[in-house]
């Protein structure tokens, strides 16, 4: 079995090594525009040796934001904007770069969380959300606005003008958002979906919309370029039909189908009613158990701190490989420490060989650091 420093081939695409770093929402863009912070914090994360690092959830349009502060790709000033911001990290840094697209769905619209996270209404610099239905997230808000099949087709050509612009600013990889609670995911999960067209009721009708998105992104991409999805296996709901597990793995079969790459497996984030039982490494099972059913290649996520247990999880063949947030946040070298831990070698750049301390070993290599 292959173990997390062993490296991975995704189309393409070669990672050196197993390490992801998952996209992290950073709240901090002007008009969708990434700014010097995206410069600083995807700099300090791409140092550390991770095979792949993502560039955070980017709406496809202004409406698919979650906050007005979030990063997005919708027109030239966002692509001229992030241009800068891969450039550095390309000049100084060897990880393969992906980014998430995505759209927010009935959740846009949105306070950054350090100043709540609530909804905003338009007279507070919010706008009216759209959605599968007209179905408010939690008791109390206003309705979003229910999506024609015109919006539909809108949305779906946005994922593809973002998914080109992507490849022009040179991605080596592409992920679909179709998880926690964002609009993909709304049209999968009954919680959410309540149209009476060909996009809702059946599995089938409430798979199209996010099948459709997938094909549409696919056929825009370069064949050498990988195009992964995010979800969310189950909602966490059991009081209600909503998504689970099953209807996960079903989604993975058809998606693989049609040429998939990866399924980057969560949960959660549909309703406020779930009730997730945490615990280390508590979404891995869904990874697990969607890689066995369709051999689509998996990367587990949600609460995997340890090296040691990241290594399981590849060894095992749970998932081929472990995506890292929070504890990368914490911990920017994890990689680094996981090569000490488990005795592997990671890449680093130059300037910083001489950082490890003594009887840690050569982890970045058989590289002499010499002064005078």
């Amino acid at each position: 079995m292959p173990e997390l420093f062993d490296s991975i081939q995704l189309r393409e695409l070669v990672l050196p090594n197993r390490i992801i770093i998952s996209p992290m929402c950073q709240y901090s863009a002007i008009e969708g525009n990434a700014t010097d912070w995206h410069t600083v914090h995807l700099g300090s994360l791409a140092l550390g040796g991770a095979g792949l690092v993502f560039v955070e959830a980017t709406a496809v349009t202004p409406e698919g934001r979650i906050t007005p502060s979030c990063l997005g790709l919708w027109n030239d000033e966002n692509e001229a904007a992030l241009a800068p911001v891969i450039g550095a990290l390309r000049a100084t840094s060897t990880s393969k770069l992906a980014i998430q697209l995505a759209h927010a769905g009935r959740k846009a619209s949105s306070a950054v969380p350090w100043k709540g996270g609530e909804l905003l209404r338009p007279d507070q610099g919010g706008w009216v959300p759209e959605a599968p239905s007209a179905v408010a997230y939690k008791t109390g808000e206003p309705a979003p606005r229910a999506m024609s099949r015109a919006d539909l087709e809108q949305v779906k050509q946005a994922f593809v003008q973002a998914a080109r612009r992507a490849v022009r600013l040179g991605f080596d990889a592409i992920e679909i958002h179709g998880a926690h609670g964002y609009l993909l995911h709304e049209f999968l999960s009954p919680l959410s979906n309540h149209r009476d067209d060909e996009y809702g009721g059946s599995l089938e009708n409430r798979m199209r919309y996010p099948l459709e998105v997938h094909a549409a992104v696919r056929a825009a991409v370069p064949q050498g370029i990988p195009v992964g999805l995010r979800i969310s296996a189950t909602d966490w709901v059991d009081d209600a039909p909503s998504w689970d597990l099953d209807q996960s793995i079903e989604l993975a079969r058809r998606m693989q189908s049609e040429g998939l790459d990866w399924i980057d497996v969560s949960s959660g984030g549909m309703s406020p009613r779930q009730q997730i039982k945490l615990g280390p490494g508590y979404q891995v099972a869904f990874a697990e158990a969607i890689k066995r059913a369709t051999g689509v290649a998996t990367m587990a996520v949600g609460l995997i701190t340890e090296p040691a247990q990241a290594q399981d999880i590849v060894a095992r063949g749970r998932a081929d490989m472990v995506a890292l947030a929070r504890g990368m946040l914490y911990d920017p070298r994890w990689p680094w420490h996981a090569a000490a831990a488990l005795g592997r070698k990671v890449t680093a750049p130059a300037q910083y060989w001489r950082s490890v301390p003594a009887g840690v070993g050569r982890i970045f290599g058989d590289t002499v650091f010499g002064s005078r």
